[in-house]
């Protein structure tokens, strides 16, 4: 069992982990089902993965939401934090996740963002760097450390497991940690004071 520090016991953190590919036949479900182990053997977390492949979201933002858009909104809302596992398509991120994105505004606002990232040789750190813009113009914060798998299709066995585990599970408890720091500390102040006042 990993242990994070400044986790209040009697109230865990909720992630929301979000899937960042509705491509078929993606490599995202083997990155995001490993990431997800990880945070359930993480102490202080509650876990609530989001799979836009598994959503029934419009094609289109319109103008009134459909029941499936009403219920990402509340379970973006009732996150802590967040984790975004993202490939890297074509030196940035899916459109599928930009869309996700989109479809929710101020439930975003406040919160501490994490990334797991996967391609080629950049890892995805390229679609990460452009996500940290994105989510900086959503008044979230995003963390300095972030979970990277250059070549990914070589790291994992057949089961899904990485082959050489430590190091990425060294970096993901880092990543949480910060992810837990501001989650705590932000989550206390939204209460007390709704960011909505100052975002403007």
């Amino acid at each position: 069992m990993n242990k994070t520090k400044d986790l209040p016991v009697s109230e865990p953190i909720n992630i929301a982990l979000i899937y960042g590919s509705t491509r078929e036949g993606r490599f995202c479900d083997t990155v995001a089902e490993w990431a997800a182990r990880e945070i359930r053997g993480t102490d202080g977390f509650a876990l609530d993965v989001i799979d836009p492949a598994k959503l029934e979201l419009p094609g289109r933002i319109e103008e009134e939401d459909s029941p499936a858009v009403t219920e990402l909104h509340k379970r973006i809302e009732a996150a802590d934090a967040f984790v975004v596992v993202t490939p890297e398509y074509n030196h940035s991120f899916p459109s599928a996740l930009k869309f996700v994105i989109d479809l929710v505004s101020e439930p975003w606002q406040a919160k501490p963002v994490g990334f797991v990232s996967y391609g080629g040789v950049s890892g995805g750190l390229r679609a990460v760097e452009h996500l940290r813009l994105v989510f900086a113009e959503l008044h979230a914060v995003t963390v300095r450390d972030s979970v990277s798998f250059a070549s990914a299709w070589d790291l994992f066995n057949e089961k899904g497991e990485l082959i050489e585990p430590d190091r990425p599970r060294r970096t993901l408890a880092r990543m949480l940690a910060q992810l837990a720091w501001w989650a705590n500390a932000v989550r206390e102040r939204r209460h007390a004071s709704p960011y909505e006042k100052v975002a403007g």
